[in-house]
């Protein structure tokens, strides 16, 4: 009797140490998620709300750190396609009439201004008042209006952003697809001949980049979503594969920038929030077209690329360097690869239940809130110097500073969780 009775308080004590330990985890993932998404509606939207909105139509294209507006600024296709999700995913969530509203004014504005009406596709910069400015063909930009679009039929059944947003797709198809090495071709002209130069960033002559296929991956993942065509599920699965064969180097748990049309490797940059950010949206994937041979195997992967970029990028104070450029650090500590971090490291502690993984989200999000929100003006900053203060000449919002990874972030925290 004597030894049952002992079991049974042994036992009892592991049910509460074992109790008491999921209330700590609860506790910390409630603070994480409520800051975060407290952070969304009270200030990183606001923000937007706010000082965006262009009286002349649609968005502008540059605004400072203070919130003045440059009215005259061009304005980019990806930052509208940006605009245009991030509104729709707030109202989806939230339902809150004002995100709906700024998702209807960027929706319509996107379709009148953006879209090439002789060519297809999107023109990658209008000038402020909506006529064309670069007129050649980004896939990158194409994606994201596929990524926009798609959203906003989902928050709210437009069925013309969902038209539209599989036209896009076709083009791409159509246009942009290689057929013979597979993958996508980065850029064309406008009437989609060979461009002067492809891509936006790096030396130009990268047929085929690791961030376009990281954005038309996560466009085609989301209109799978809310239009399951069986021949956009081939595609799919074929850029899940994708990285897997031609883009992630098995050997360093890195992904390949820029590459030649056949796939071979032109630099030598490691870019630790592009390999965190691919680490669960290839996931995301994988569980969007339930495949659970993939879905294990990116299980897997995502485990690999964070522990790589926790190991070679991380440091110790909460913030993911931006990247090693053959083998010396680059860049300072960008906004958006801090919320990709965040993201990241949840879903790598979803798999796992590995504790490490929650305590480095928690650990980013720390550094975030001491560094990058702007408590002044709304916002958040786009980077932080070597001196360890915000970079405040650098514009709040511009063809490349958006409300898309940090509003993604909380949006994702919140999904989680619920």
């Amino acid at each position: 009797m004597k030894k049952v009775l002992i079991i049974f308080i042994s036992f009892t004590v592991q049910m509460f140490s074992l109790a008491s330990a999921q209330v700590a985890t609860n506790e910390k993932i409630s603070v994480l998620v409520n800051e975060s998404v407290q952070d969304l509606k009270n200030n990183t939207l606001p923000f937007w709300e706010k000082n965006t909105p262009d009286p002349q139509g649609g968005f502008y294209g540059r605004v400072s750190n203070d919130g003045t507006a440059l009215q005259n600024a061009p304005k980019g296709g990806v930052l509208n396609a940006r605009i245009l999700w991030t509104f729709s995913k707030a109202y989806q969530l939230f339902g809150n009439e004002n995100y709906k509203e700024l998702a209807d004014r960027a929706q319509s504005y996107f379709l009148m201004y953006f879209i090439d009406q002789e060519y297809g596709g999107t023109y990658w910069t209008i000038n402020a008042d909506g006529t064309p400015l670069n007129a050649e063909k980004q896939t990158y930009a194409i994606a994201y209006a596929i990524y926009g679009l798609a959203e906003h039929y989902r928050a709210i059944g437009n069925k013309e952003s969902l038209k539209q947003a599989i036209e896009l797709y076709r083009t791409l198809e159509k246009r942009a697809f290689d057929p013979l090495n597979g993958g996508y071709i980065e850029s064309f002209s406008r009437n989609w001949e060979t461009p002067e130069r492809f891509g936006y960033d790096g030396s130009g002559i990268a047929a085929k980049t690791m961030n376009t296929h990281l954005h038309v991956l996560e466009a085609y993942t989301l209109l799978y979503k809310v239009w399951p065509d069986k021949e956009l599920k081939k595609q799919l699965t074929g850029l899940i594969n994708l990285f897997y064969e031609k883009i992630i180097d098995q050997k360093t748990g890195h992904q390949k920038l820029f590459l030649t049309m056949e796939w071979e490797n032109l630099e030598h940059i490691d870019s630790y929030g592009h390999d965190m950010e691919l680490s669960w949206l290839l996931f995301e994937s994988a569980e969007a077209i339930k495949d659970k041979t993939l879905i294990r195997r990116t299980e897997k992967m995502a485990l690999k690329l964070v522990d790589i970029q926790m190991k070679e990028g991380w440091n110790p104070d909460g913030s993911l360097l931006y990247e090693r450029n053959n083998g010396q650090i680059h860049g300072g500590l960008e906004w958006w690869p801090q919320a990709e971090s965040v993201v990241a490291f949840y879903n790598a502690w979803q798999i796992s239940g590995d504790e490490k993984y929650l305590d480095a989200a928690i650990k980013t999000w720390s550094w975030i809130k001491n560094n990058l929100v702007d408590t002044k003006y709304g916002g958040w900053y786009g980077g932080v110097g070597p001196d360890g203060k915000p970079n405040l000449v650098r514009p709040k919002v511009s063809l490349w500073k958006c409300p898309y990874h940090n509003s993604r972030m909380a949006f994702e925290l919140f999904q989680r969780t619920q």
